[in-house]
């Protein structure tokens, strides 16, 4: 996997736990006098938690799919 797709995949994933945690420990976020509400962090966790294994999958997929393209070139 390349190093920026490492990466991205990390960041995604560190922003959905974080939310993620936020919902099962219950924090309040406080802006202004407002507490902002649970159900972003839950819509959070779930957008970010899906493109970071879209991205993880597609990345592997790509490394399997590059193998077996030098494989096929090797026994021509």
């Amino acid at each position: 996997m390349k190093p920026f797709t490492s990466l991205s995949v990390f960041l995604l994933a560190l922003i959905a736990f974080g939310h993620l945690l936020r919902v099962l420990t219950r924090w309040e976020i406080i802006i202004n006098a407002t507490v902002i509400p649970m159900w972003p962090s839950v819509l959070v966790f779930l957008v970010f938690g899906g493109l970071a294994v879209m991205l993880w999958r597609e990345a592997k997929r790509a490394t399997v799919g590059d193998i077996l393209e030098a494989v096929e070139r090797l026994k021509a």
